[in-house]
Formats: structure tokens, C-alpha cells, sequence
């Protein structure tokens, strides 16, 4: 599903999405095609969700966003770790 359809299916809330078709340019994650994980109508509610989904699915990319934005950016950031005590 594209962004323009997600938005109309589910108007003024919280998504939390898996992106199905997606590629990386000039350091934001363009996503071309996403399926809906589930919905809510707070961001609380969305990132609990969020961390359940990514716990039992580690490999999936995942994604919270408001409905209400017509434009979603994605700005990719590395994680470095976390060093340890030696």
C-alpha cells in the first residue's frame, strides 16, 4: 500500500507499518510500499506495539507514523553499540 491510500484507509492516527518495498537515498529510507501492522489512536499505545512486534520480529523494518502528515521522511541513522567494561 502506498502512503496516499494508508492515509485515506485510516485517517488522523498512529500506524505502526512494515515496509515492504524500500531503498536508501542521499541518508533517508524512501518507502515505496507498506503493509499496516496495526493502528491506534495514541502514540503511547503505537510504540508499545511497536516494541512488541519488534521483539517477536527483529528483522522487520517498522515504522510509526500519523496519518495526518501528507509526506512521511524517514532520516536513516547507524547504530554504533554500545561499548562495554573490559
Amino acid at each position: 500500500m502506498k502512503w496516499s491510500e494508508l492515509r485515506k484507509q485510516y485517517p488522523n492516527q498512529f500506524v505502526l507499518v512494515e515496509a515492504i518495498s524500500a531503498y536508501s537515498q542521499n541518508g533517508k529510507r524512501i518507502i515505496e510500499e507498506m503493509v499496516v501492522i496495526d493502528r491506534y489512536h495514541s502514540v503511547s499505545d503505537a510504540w508499545n506495539g511497536y516494541k512488541q512486534q519488534h521483539k517477536t520480529f527483529p528483522g522487520k523494518e517498522l515504522y510509526i507514523f500519523h496519518t495526518s502528515k501528507e509526506q512521511i521522511e524517514v532520516e536513516e541513522q547507524y547504530f554504533i553499540g554500545i561499548r562495554g567494561r573490559v
